[in-house]
């Protein structure tokens, strides 16, 4: 029997317990006849301002996943996207693929969404290789970004972290700090600005820098529910989120 708000589409979505800003986000994209539903991965709002403290976050992240896909999967979703950034980056490519199959795994075979995988998609369908890239840490966790982007064969062109101390305040970042990072890192090299870290609300602002920029700049949710439609069949264009949900 089909689900009566989500005839068309059920998205699982699961997301750190300090995110505030994926969901409202993902919310706003949701076509007519498709709904999201939320599980929480448990973690607490710990300092990432040393490397110890970031493995700790890394490690509460690594354990709490699992639960927490097992979780929305009771529902029945038609797809899973994982809303956390750090666990897709940290190791590289290679062990990206490792962790994406045993989320596979737990998730019952359902297609998972996961951000390196839905911006490479966007980047395909731009026809962009040159980027810069915005992250929410500070530089212990902007290297490790940046690496991921040039073993994926990207030139990072530029990258700037906003600099945010723990998992929770990612989401307290300002406008001024988006438009100040933005500026930063573009030039006329840039052809299009990757912003990753599912807690920055950089959706709406993303949109915006767009129009004075003249080129794609891609907030790290909008493109995750972008891939996660299409890889669903859901085919249509939303205006008002910027080139890549209007056009592709």
């Amino acid at each position: 029997m089909t689900d009566m708000l989500g005839p068309r589409l059920k998205v699982g979505v699961v997301v750190p317990s300090t995110n505030t800003s994926a969901q409202p986000e993902l919310d706003a994209l949701r076509p007519a006849g498709v709904t999201n539903h939320i599980g929480r991965m448990v973690i607490n709002d710990d300092s990432m301002e040393d490397e110890p403290g970031f493995d700790h976050v890394m490690h509460s992240i690594r354990t709490s996943t699992h639960p927490a896909i097992r979780s929305v999967v009771s529902c029945s979703p038609d797809c899973v996207v994982i809303g956390v950034s750090p666990e897709s980056y940290w190791d590289g490519p290679r062990s990206h693929t490792t962790v994406l199959e045993s989320m596979r795994s737990v998730a019952g075979g359902l297609p998972v969404v996961m951000s390196p995988d839905a911006i490479k998609a966007a980047l395909t369908v731009l026809d962009v290789r040159r980027v810069g890239v915005i992250t929410p840490y500070l530089p212990l966790g902007d290297d490790s970004v940046s690496r991921f982007f040039k073993d994926s064969g990207y030139d990072v062109v530029a990258i700037q972290g906003l600099g945010m101390p723990s998992p929770a305040k990612i989401s307290h970042v300002t406008e001024a700090q988006l438009r100040d990072a933005v500026r930063t890192v573009d030039s006329a090299d840039v052809q299009a600005i990757v912003q990753v870290g599912t807690n920055v609300p950089m959706m709406r602002f993303a949109t915006v820098a767009e129009t004075w920029l003249g080129k794609p700049v891609l907030s790290n949710n909008a493109v995750l529910y972008w891939h996660a439609l299409r890889t669903c069949g859901i085919e249509d264009r939303l205006a008002g989120f910027g080139t890549l949900l209007a056009r592709h």
